[in-house]
């Protein structure tokens, strides 16, 4: 054994009892007083650590291995120096220790650039230092944490919510109630003394266990303020109890604060007071329990399921676990896990470590896209691809470079067998161009379709008979009578008359004869007005215009019956024949050509499928969607607005895209609403990926 001689401790440094480990060992914390760190200690490295002192290796590891259990080496001893090294615990009064703490401190000094870069997403802004006012008002707050406040609290709470559910209908119909400005102004005013209370019931149950409390104030989380309290102090508690009782106190005060809002609510009459009391009561409440109960992100829900499971730095272990184990599924090394644990708790560090990436890939994403949009374009693109390379590409990075570091370690095994052909399916999914078809929205219509409406106002003659359905072209459908225009045409007709007499006996009459070519004019206009008010009653006469089916009937018309202009009396369609119109979107249409086949599947399921041909192909997209079916607005797949008219105006531009030559020959009464499925050039889906990427990143930058 090497005899060399330990550097000596801070001297500052304490030894404080921890709660004991999962496996019955003694837990001890190293405090730090000069950085407020605390570190929690296993047993071997707390024995080592309080024989330090000894000052050689050789003597430290002899007093552990005479004096406990543990069969101490040089490497448990290595690794405890290396610890105390790296977070520099050690006192290193020579010139070369005082070199290394130099270097240490240049290293990790950062540019103004490069520290803007790394804490503009997350920074603290200490306000004040709470501890004498703790000290001063921690006795008034005393009576909160009796049974007996207990007990009237959990009484009040349920006779609270017995009572508001008597008042249920009004209770949820205030969240409509309370809308609008002032409903704003009183939710800004109220999120701000409930994040206070938060906070203190943080700070004064941790300082009645006798922590301390250096520092409250506003931590800013991408650019928006949320209150904070330094409660580091918690990690000198040795009794659990004690520590989730201080990270529970923070959503219990506002339990608290819900519950005397719910009684304002009760008792106050409307106005806005009762208004804040019901916020105070619901949005505040949902808000914290939403934001604080996950135990995914560094908030109180992650500190509450470490203490409650005695497994300090939870992330960080599970994040341990489940990168053993992704590398134990991938290349069968072998390794042993990264802690001692049974087998439950593997499984549920494993599947921890899983479910906060999943959620953190999410926020990142979320966050990197708040950031874009809350910067001016170029910074906005800038810091989008920062947060994307930092939060998400980078720990991809960094485990594939250990992957590679442990290469020489990886050899062919089952697992790794079944990797490349997992890897090998991938790229082919990827890069192999196997997706043949493009799927669109469509409707399967008879191959004519026509509304017939009244041409004006007018009074029916005639209708065609309710049990006819069938009928031939140029069949009547209806004859309307307008009482205006058979005045208007009786008018004309004796205005005619009278000029045609007018224009026979001008050769006989010198005073007409006088006029020269009047009178023949007159009789031409009369005519000619006599006619356009002929041809408009015979619009008035309504036949068919096709061979064809009546497929919808305006339910209220009958001879004598007052029917208004425009307005639908008939809806007849030519069922010998169909028509497939489908849409499809920007990106789809190059890959389509006419006569390419396609396949209709109808959403009833009574019809089956119908091929088709593609008949042709718009080249501009439809301002419009001539089918209601397909809008949105109706429940179809096509995102529309209306506008004033009514019409169905397309969010993104789509193409009608137009098939026939259909069979089996379905010809719906109604139309039919599906999916086709449309063949079109083949394509790889990284392919897709990349074009979608470029359209993208060259649409938001506007290059």
């Amino acid at each position: 054994m090497v005899n060399l001689a330990l550097p000596p401790l801070r001297q500052e440094l304490d030894l404080l009892p921890a709660p004991t480990a999962p496996d019955g060992s003694p837990g001890w914390t190293l405090h730090d007083p000069a950085n407020n760190r605390y570190y929690l200690l296993a047993w071997p490295a707390f024995e080592i650590l309080s024989r330090w002192h000894l000052g050689s290796v050789a003597a430290v590891l002899e007093a552990v291995r005479r004096e406990t259990t543990l069969d101490a080496t040089e490497t448990d001893l290595a690794e405890v120096t290396t610890f105390l090294q790296r977070n520099f615990l050690l006192d290193l009064p020579s010139a070369a220790g005082t070199d290394y703490l130099v270097a240490a401190a240049r290293a990790r000094k950062l540019g103004g650039a490069t520290w803007l870069l790394h804490n503009y997403l997350f920074f603290r802004v200490p306000l004040f230092r709470p501890q004498r006012f703790l000290d001063t008002t921690s006795p008034l707050v005393g009576w909160i944490y009796t049974k007996v406040f207990l007990l009237i609290a959990l009484v009040a709470a349920a006779l609270g919510l017995y009572l508001a559910s008597r008042q249920w209908d009004l209770f949820a119909h205030a969240f409509t109630a309370y809308r609008g400005g002032e409903a704003l102004f009183a939710l800004w005013c109220i999120i701000p003394l409930a994040k206070v209370i938060h906070e203190f019931g943080h700070a004064f149950t941790a300082h009645r266990f006798g922590c301390r409390i250096p520092a409250m104030g506003v931590a800013f989380v991408v650019m928006t303020p949320m209150l904070f309290t330094d409660t580091n102090e918690v990690w000198k508690l040795t009794s659990r109890r004690q520590r989730l009782a201080v990270g529970a106190a923070g959503v219990l005060a506002e339990l608290i604060l819900a519950l005397a809002a719910l009684w304002a609510w009760l008792l106050l009459p409307d106005g806005p007071w009762r208004g804040a009391a019901f916020m105070l009561a619901t949005t505040t409440l949902l808000m914290t329990i939403a934001l604080n109960a996950s135990p995914f992100m560094r908030f109180d829900g992650y500190f509450f399921l470490s203490d409650l499971l005695g497994i300090p730095n939870l992330h960080a272990r599970s994040f341990a676990f489940g990168r053993w184990w992704l590398r134990e599924r991938l290349f069968g090394l072998k390794d042993p896990p990264p802690e001692p644990a049974s087998r439950g708790r593997r499984r549920f560090l494993v599947g921890f470590a899983y479910a906060v990436w999943a959620y953190r890939f999410s926020v990142f994403i979320g966050i990197a896209l708040l950031v874009y949009h809350y910067f001016f374009k170029a910074l906005g693109i800038f810091l989008f691809g920062i947060e994307i390379g930092w939060f998400v590409l980078l720990p991809f990075y960094r485990e594939g470079a250990d992957w590679w570091k442990m290469r020489d370690r990886i050899t062919l095994n089952f697992a790794l067998f079944t990797t490349l052909l997992l890897v090998a399916g991938v790229i082919a999914l990827l890069v192999v161009p196997w997706q043949g078809d493009v799927a669109a929205p469509g409707v399967l219509l008879p191959a004519r379709e026509q509304q017939v409406s009244a041409p004006r106002g007018g009074m029916l003659l005639q209708t065609a008979d309710d049990g006819t359905a069938k009928v031939r072209r140029g069949e009547l459908l209806a004859k309307l009578q307008v009482p205006e225009l058979e005045a208007q045409i009786k008018k004309a007709g004796t205005s005619a008359a009278t000029s045609a007499w007018q224009a026979a006996r001008q050769s006989f009459d010198p005073q007409l004869l006088s006029q020269g070519m009047v009178p023949q004019r007159r009789y031409e206009v009369d005519r000619s007005e006599q006619a356009g008010l002929e041809g408009e009653r015979n619009r008035l006469t309504l036949r068919a215009p096709f061979d064809g089916t009546i497929v919808a009937r305006n339910d209220e018309i009958a001879p004598g019956v007052w029917v208004s202009a425009k307005e639908p009396l008939y809806l007849l369609a030519d069922t010998a024949g169909n028509r497939i119109d489908s849409y499809v979107g920007e990106r789809d249409l190059k890959w389509l050509q006419p006569g390419a086949r396609a396949r209709f599947l109808p959403d009833a399921s009574e019809f089956g499928p119908v091929s088709c041909t593609v008949a042709d192909i718009d080249r501009v997209n439809v301002p419009e969607i001539d089918d209601p079916m397909l809008a949105s607005s109706s429940g179809g797949p096509l995102p529309t607005r209306p506008d004033a008219r009514g019409a169905q105006i397309p969010q993104t531009p789509v193409f009608r895209v137009r098939l026939d030559n259909c069979a089996p020959h379905t010809v719906p009464l109604v139309p039919l609403r599906g999916v086709v499925h449309i063949e079109a050039q083949k394509q790889s889906l990284l392919g897709e990926i990349t074009r979608n990427a470029a359209a993208l990143l060259v649409r938001e930058s506007n290059l």
